[in-house]
């Protein structure tokens, strides 16, 4: 006679539910916090700009493709034990193709890497299954392999976690990369605020990046005051889109903001200057022409602009008080001159600091801990 076996059955249904809800948990959380925006790009630069997208539904749509994928899978392998994770690996493997965005994939594209790497690791799992099923008549059933803490059941979680781990190696990890599509998804919401919080704790960052927080500083009426707050990266050339690049926001939204798009390529201050020349300039356009001849270290500029877009007092912003101390300090007969209490005591103190240590990396590396965010900081120490 057959007798029904309830711990079998129950240790089957055990491991199957367990490594269902780790996948359906691991992908709408991979898809919606981490890899929402690239795709984001993927899609805007595949579809030409056509569809747009939404994080959430994505997230939902691919994890139940995917899954459906897995029981499809199941259907036709039925594996289950000790292996029954194993039909995750298709679904996983499609998560990690669609992870693998290329940085620059609107330029180029090198998923062509998969053609070929992809039908490989199908060959061997093809190889795993085959084996497992071999292997069914000799994998015994007992209580200790049934149940939630069972050897079976963590057997199969650790082959969900390595599939886990593959996927999140391959999927870009460019955090520059990620800084920026998040940012210009915020941009496209209108959320100034978010652009300015993300990659906030983070001193990685490039031309791009800076434009596009630049432009959300200058929104908020606060670009002479916290430019330098942030790692800056480029001349100032490069807070135009002319020559830092977008992905998905289009450039038209920085050039509307500032008041119009140019005829052809020009140099930040020729743009400038052509928009005041013509009456077209918005207000952000001053606090553009200083923050860009800051960002070139050009103080002489700098100084000669200044007293067309502001009285040279105590209510500057930060940046553009900073820079006059620096420019005072470095010529002989300025010519414009400018004191402040209590910008004067921190530049002695600056001062001060720098003279405590004659190392140059540690010099810096105090200046640093001290004067982050400040011009100072990016005059003297900040890379060009």
């Amino acid at each position: 006679m057959h007798y029904h076996d309830p711990h079998k059955k129950n240790g089957t249904i055990t491991t199957k539910v367990v490594c269902a809800v780790c996948f359906l948990i691991f992908s709408f959380v991979w898809l919606y916090w981490f890899q929402a925006d690239v795709l984001a790009v993927a899609q805007h630069v595949l579809s030409g700009g056509v569809t747009h997208y939404d994080r959430t539904v994505g997230a939902v749509i691919i994890t139940l493709t995917l899954f459906l994928l897995q029981l499809g899978v199941y259907a036709v392998t039925r594996l289950s034990r000790r292996t029954h994770a194993l039909t995750y690996l298709p679904s996983m493997l499609v998560l990690a193709i669609l992870s693998d965005v290329d940085t620059d994939i609107d330029r180029h594209s090198s998923l062509g890497h998969w053609l070929w790497l992809a039908p490989l690791i199908l060959l061997l799992w093809g190889g795993a299954v085959w084996l497992a099923r071999k292997m069914f008549p000799f994998d015994r059933d007992d209580d200790t392999l049934t149940g939630l803490l069972s050897q079976r059941c963590w057997m199969n979680l650790l082959q969900m976690a390595l599939m886990m781990l593959f996927v999140a190696l391959v999927g870009n990890g460019n955090a520059v990369f990620h800084f920026r599509a998040h940012a210009e998804t915020a941009a496209l919401r209108g959320d100034v605020d978010e652009m300015l919080r993300v990659g906030r704790r983070s001193h990685e960052t490039d031309a791009s990046l800076t434009m596009l927080r630049a432009y959300a500083l200058a929104r908020k009426g606060e670009l002479g005051d916290r430019l330098f707050e942030y790692p800056v990266a480029g001349t100032g050339d490069n807070l135009l889109p002319t020559y830092s690049h977008l992905q998905i926001l289009p450039p038209d939204t920085i050039w509307r903001f500032l008041g119009a798009r140019p005829a052809f390529p020009m140099s930040a201050q020729r743009y400038f200057y052509c928009l005041e020349h013509d009456s077209l300039a918005t207000p952000a356009v001053k606090d553009y022409v200083l923050c860009a001849y800051l960002m070139d270290r050009n103080l002489d500029a700098f100084v000669a602009a200044l007293p067309r877009y502001y009285e040279v007092n105590d209510s500057l912003p930060r940046h553009y008080r900073e820079a006059l101390i620096v420019y005072q300090r470095s010529r002989m007969n300025p010519q414009v001159t400018y004191r402040e209490a209590v910008i004067d005591e921190d530049w002695k103190n600056f001062r001060q600091l720098e003279g405590q240590y004659p190392v140059a990396s540690e010099r810096q590396l105090k200046v640093f801990e001290h004067y982050e965010g400040s011009y100072w900081y990016y005059y003297y120490y900040a890379r060009p």
